[in-house]
């Protein structure tokens, strides 16, 4: 008899272990399809035909009339449709679309005028692998990167078109308020800050009457640290 429960509780424990095991693979599995899938996204190519030019701006009007503009940075990856949602929320998980994705959409900040009048803008995207979305911004914290990427365009489905000319890199907490409040902001008292806490920062580039741009990501998943690449924007004629 005890041997009989001695096999019993064997073929049990094996069945318990078969099970977890299967569980652990479909979790694995999981895993892989949604990091594929949140890769495809961030690497969609399709999305390029929708991609504006100074003279014609419909196919982006075509995207979702919450595509606001096209941000390109010259000889990187970054070369997405720029989306406004109703709150910063809204786009963090949704791809230009409409559709859920966890990659997101490249996005700015709900509190900037969606024309890019303001003096200050702030243009929020994920930190992705391979240099996809914002993912490309790890690559600034070198000097010689750097000062070979520092031009880029945005192209507004509203006719205000500018060349980009990126002056600044920092990290900087997600609650810096002279960082991330766009409403509230003075751009001397910004470039003061940037001076003396950026990790690279380019004089006489950038005045206290220039359009000022940044280009934000986190630098890592569980931090609040973000890192930011700021840039002068000039009008295109």
């Amino acid at each position: 008899m005890i041997r009989k429960a001695i096999r019993a509780t064997d073929k049990a424990l094996d069945g318990f272990i078969v099970v977890i095991l299967l569980l652990f693979s479909l979790v694995c599995i999981y895993a892989m399809i949604d990091a594929a899938l949140t890769y495809y996204h961030a690497n969609d190519k399709n999305i390029l035909k929708y991609k504006p030019t100074l003279e014609n701006v419909q196919p982006l009007k075509e995207l979702s009339k919450d595509a606001i503009a096209w941000l390109s940075v010259d000889d990187t990856n970054i070369d997405y449709p720029v989306m406004q949602g109703k709150t910063n929320d809204e786009y963090i998980n949704k791809d230009p679309f409409g559709n859920f994705s966890l990659s997101g959409s490249i996005f700015l900040d709900s509190r900037n005028n969606r024309a890019f009048s303001d003096p200050y803008s702030v243009i929020y995207g994920h930190h992705m692998e391979y240099g996809a979305m914002f993912g490309a911004l790890d690559e600034f914290i070198k000097p010689d990167y750097f000062k070979a990427h520092t031009t880029g365009k945005l192209i507004s489905v509203y006719g205000n078109n500018y060349k980009i000319r990126f002056f600044a890199f920092a990290k900087a907490n997600a609650n810096n308020k002279m960082v991330f409040d766009t409403e509230k902001q003075n751009n001397k008292a910004l470039l003061n800050y940037l001076k003396n806490h950026s990790i690279l920062y380019y004089d006489a580039i950038a005045d206290e009457d220039s359009q000022i741009i940044a280009l934000s990501t986190c630098s890592s998943a569980q931090s609040l640290d973000r890192l930011i690449l700021f840039g002068m924007m000039s009008k295109i004629k």
